[in-house]
């Protein structure tokens, strides 16, 4: 049975030593207001090379060869639709029935627009044309999610994984496995501390942030806080995994950043995989990093409510029950 007592001293001692660590807990609150403040520098005049075309159904031959224009295809008519809202896509086809939708507010949709007549001159008078309004959405607005997320992988992998590991070099595991503590009470205040500070640290970020640049948000905080700390969660226990064996803090890096790097790439951090290759969109569903950012996004930009999260959530408890059994099974206190 779980000692409370051994429990909260634990989870109190790691809390403390995060606190002192000047140096660790500016660079976690000053790193994400930097990269976000210069993503709003750099992205505040967009000048698009590329047009972005939707197409809902199966896409006519001559359109895919198109040059200067993205063709992206859409299962579900409501998804593109949204895009159009957020000015993501210029213009949205639908083939079949002949229809297509513009944002009145995007000049690139009157472009476009003018692109689809001219590629079927002979057909002009049989589409119908709708208009679909909505704000624009920023490239800082998409981003956000994505660069608080990384933030959060990094603070969880390395926050737990690279510390139990300089614990068990440097003896602190062989003295505390002497005393009457247990591994699971030592595992959940390690997991519990980190999930307090990366949330606390994660929601000043997102308030200074917000206050600065005005973020879109359309969905629930509270949602979002869940999607938070269920993606930290997974993420800390994926963290205890690597850490569960491993005996020098160099080989402990290696494996973080093997995990880490290909999360922060393929989760869609900085750019989206629409329009990627299936087999590369369906490998980042095996990240953490992926469902969290993904949830955020569907939360902020799409006001998302829990049924349509069910996924994602589902996928970060699941991940979080199997890095946390294993990391339960195979952790030890020393490095024999």
């Amino acid at each position: 049975m779980l000692n409370f007592q051994r429990f909260w001293a634990l989870l109190y001692a790691r809390n403390l030593e995060f606190v002192r660590d000047r140096a660790s807990l500016s660079w976690n609150l000053l790193f994400p207001v930097l990269l976000i403040a210069g993503f709003a520098v750099v992205f505040s005049e967009e000048n698009k090379t590329l047009y972005k075309m939707g197409v809902y159904g199966e896409t006519p031959q001559e359109w895919q060869s198109l040059k200067h224009v993205s063709v992206v295809t859409y299962d579900d008519i409501e998804d593109g639709l949204g895009q159009i809202k957020r000015h993501q896509l210029d213009v949205f086809v639908a083939p079949e029935t002949a229809e297509y939708w513009i944002n009145p507010h995007a000049p690139n949709g009157y472009i476009m627009e003018k692109v689809l007549l001219g590629m079927t001159p002979n057909v002009i008078n049989q589409w119908q044309r709708k208009e679909v309004e909505g704000q624009a959405l920023r490239y800082v607005d998409w981003v956000l999610p994505g660069i608080l997320g990384m933030n959060m992988m990094f603070s969880c992998l390395f926050g737990v994984g690279y510390v139990i590991v300089r614990y068990r070099k440097n003896g602190v595991l062989k003295r505390l496995k002497a005393t009457p503590l247990m591994a699971y009470e030592f595992l959940s205040a390690q997991v519990i501390s980190r999930l307090m500070l990366t949330l606390s640290v994660s929601a000043l970020l997102f308030i200074a942030c917000d206050w600065l640049f005005n973020f879109f948000m359309l969905g629930s905080y509270w949602l979002l806080l869940l999607v938070g700390m269920l993606g930290a969660t997974s993420m800390i226990s994926l963290g205890l995994l690597v850490a569960s064996r491993t005996r020098s803090e160099e080989l402990a890096g290696g494996l973080l950043n093997i995990v880490s790097w290909p999360m922060m790439f393929l989760s869609e951090v900085w750019f989206s995989l629409e329009g990627a290759p299936e087999w590369l969109t369906a490998f980042s569903q095996v990240f953490p990093l992926t469902h969290m950012i993904q949830a955020a996004r569907d939360i902020m930009i799409n006001g998302a409510g829990f049924i349509d999260l069910l996924w994602p959530l589902s996928m970060m408890i699941g991940m979080t029950l199997i890095f946390l059994c294993a990391g339960g099974y195979w952790f030890r206190w020393d490095q024999d």
